[in-house]
């Protein structure tokens, strides 16, 4: 009886460690597919960087059209400036204004959106508002910045960009 027993927990102890090496795979695995995947749908397209040492191309100029808009939540979300003009590599600082006119604390995130579809990858981003959750108490109003540059890299013909940030309510930040 002993040793039916002991093989069926050596059978089952076998069966848990394949599931467990299969689950780490899996967990490995779900990096490059994520990356894929929001590659595939235009939303992880930028890049922070450092102070790098940049040149500035000042034979042209970009025009980056300034987006703001709160999904689901009833804060006010604004671009303080409608719109910049800089030229590719030029560090520039835009400022958003938002307002939580909920009666309550919130906790939200900010995603940036950037068109046409392939200006995301051009935008370098320095600061953001949008690397970490926001947390708004009630009535309370903020100026957050963002730092940033067009890549010296950016195609000639990309003239315009419009950068688009929406906030959406952080999971489990209902009380």
């Amino acid at each position: 009886m002993d040793a039916a027993l002991d093989t069926r927990n050596r059978q089952l102890m076998g069966k848990l460690l394949v599931i467990v090496v299969l689950m780490a795979g899996f967990g490995f695995a779900m990096v490059p597919m994520y990356r894929q995947i929001c590659e595939a749908l235009g939303i992880t397209q930028t890049r922070a960087v450092g102070a790098a040492n940049t040149q500035v191309d000042r034979t042209r100029q970009v025009t980056v059209e300034l987006v703001a808009s709160s999904a689901g939540l009833p804060w006010k979300f604004e671009a303080v400036e409608r719109e910049v003009r800089l030229h590719p590599g030029e560090l520039v600082q835009v400022n958003y204004r938002v307002a939580n006119t909920m009666g309550r604390e919130v906790r939200a995130h900010a995603v940036m959106n950037a068109a046409p579809a392939n200006a995301g990858k051009y935008i370098e981003k320095q600061a953001c508002f949008c690397f970490s959750d926001q947390t708004l108490a009630a009535g309370e109003e903020r100026v957050m910045p963002v730092v940033f540059r067009v890549s010296p890299e950016a195609p000639k013909d990309l003239s315009t960009i419009s950068l688009s940030y929406t906030f959406f309510e952080a999971p489990g930040s209902r009380s």
